[in-house]
C-alpha cells in the first residue's frame, strides 16, 4: 500500500490542492477559487469536494493509495488551534477553524493540520528538500511578502501564541518604508519582490537614470523577471537593485543567525531564481554583519523544492511531521 498526503496551499485568490507521496512527488492536483464572498461553510463544502475528487483520481491512478492526512498551509495560519486568525487578503472574517471544520468531513483521517505557508514551506524542505538532514535551519520566503520558518532541534518554532518566526518583519531602516503590515522600515519592504520594485523606482530618481531599461515601466507594470532580465542585460540600476536587496537581506538574516545559530538558511521564491545576482550580494553582506563567532559558518542555500509544487509539497509534509 502506497502511503500519500494531501496538501492545500490556501492563497489569496487561489486554493492549490495536491496529493504526494512521501517521497515528494506530486500524484495529482488541481485548485479551486479562494473565494471572496467570505462564506466559510460554502468554502469548506468546494474544498472537500474538491479534495475527494482529487483523492479518487488518484486513486484511479493507484489504487493501492492510503491517505494519511491533510496538511493545510495558509496566511497567519495558527498551527497550535488549526486556525487563520484575522488574514487581511482572505475574505473570511476574524478567527476560522479550519482544521476543525475540514476534520468533521474527514473522519477517517490520521492527521488534519494547518500552519502558515512560511513553515509549510520550512517543513516541506525538512521532509523532502536540502534540509533531510538538519536539526536547525531557517527557510526565508520571498515573494509578495517575506517570510520566513524557524527549525530549532528539528521541530518548528510557534512560539507562546502560534504566530512566532515572523523575521520579514524585523526592522532594518528606522523609519524606513512603510511596510504593508503598517509599520516602517521592515525587511519585507525591502527584500520583497514589491520591495524590489521600489528600490528600481528609486534608483531611477536617484540617477535620474531615463536610460535604463527599466525606465519606461510603470509601476503596476513592472515585476522583478523584468529586474533580472534587465540585469542579465547589463543594466546598471537592475544590476542595483539586486545589491541592495541582497544587502538588506543579508542584515536580516545575520539577526536570525544570531538568534537562533542555524546551520543554513534556505531561500525560496522568484527573486532567488536570479541565483548570484542576488545569493552573492547576500552572503557577502551576511558575513559583514555577523559576529565573528559565526562568520564562515552559516550556509545560505537554495531551496529544492520544485517550484511550481512547492507550496502543495510544502503543505502535505505537515501530515508526515505530524505522524513521525
Amino acid at each position: 500500500m502506497k502511503q500519500v498526503s494531501v496538501g492545500v496551499d490556501i492563497g489569496g485568490t487561489n486554493s492549490a490542492i495536491g496529493v504526494v507521496d512521501e517521497n515528494g512527488h506530486v500524484l495529482a492536483k488541481d485548485n479551486i477559487k479562494t473565494p471572496d464572498h467570505g462564506d466559510i461553510k460554502q468554502y469548506i463544502e468546494d474544498l472537500s469536494t474538491a479534495i475527494r475528487n482529487l483523492i479518487n483520481n488518484a486513486k484511479l491512478i493507484n489504487e493501492n493509495i492510503e491517505v494519511l492526512g491533510i496538511g493545510i498551509g495558509a496566511p497567519n495560519g495558527n498551527y497550535y488551534n488549526g486556525t487563520i486568525e484575522y488574514a487581511p487578503n482572505l475574505s473570511f472574517e476574524g478567527i476560522v477553524p479550519l482544521a476543525d471544520l475540514l476534520k468533521t468531513r474527514f473522519e477517517d483521517l490520521k492527521v488534519v493540520a494547518l500552519t502558515n505557508d512560511a513553515n509549510a514551506a520550512a517543513i516541506g524542505e525538512m521532509i523532502y528538500g536540502g534540509a533531510k538532514n538538519m536539526k536547525n535551519f531557517v527557510m526565508f520566503t520571498l515573494g509578495t511578502g517575506v517570510g520566513s520558518g524557524l527549525v530549532v532541534n528539528g521541530d518548528l518554532v510557534y512560539g507562546a501564541d502560534g504566530f512566532a518566526g515572523e523575521c520579514g518583519h524585523t526592522t532594518l531602516v528606522a523609519g524606513g518604508r512603510l511596510c504593508g503590515c503598517g509599520a516602517l522600515g521592515h525587511l519585507e519592504a525591502y527584500c520583497s519582490a514589491p520591495g524590489m520594485k521600489r528600490t528600481a523606482f528609486e534608483l531611477i530618481a536617484k540617477y535620474n537614470a531615463t536610460d535604463s531599461l527599466l525606465a519606461d515601466k510603470s509601476f503596476k507594470e513592472l515585476n522583478s523577471k523584468m529586474i533580472y532580465d534587465a540585469a542579465v542585460e547589463g543594466d546598471k540600476v537592475a544590476k542595483e537593485v539586486f545589491e541592495l536587496t541582497g544587502h538588506y537581506l543579508g542584515q536580516g538574516i545575520a539577526d536570525t543567525v544570531h538568534h537562533l545559530s542555524p546551520e543554513a538558511v534556505f531561500l525560496f521564491g522568484g527573486p532567488t531564481a536570479a541565483g548570484d545576482l542576488i545569493f552573492n550580494p547576500t552572503i557577502k553582506s551576511m558575513e559583514d554583519h555577523l559576529l565573528p563567532i559565526f562568520k564562515d559558518k552559516i550556509k545560505i542555500l537554495p531551496s529544492e523544492l520544485n517550484a511550481g509544487d512547492a507550496a502543495i509539497v510544502g503543505a502535505s509534509a505537515l501530515v508526515w511531521k505530524e505522524i513521525e
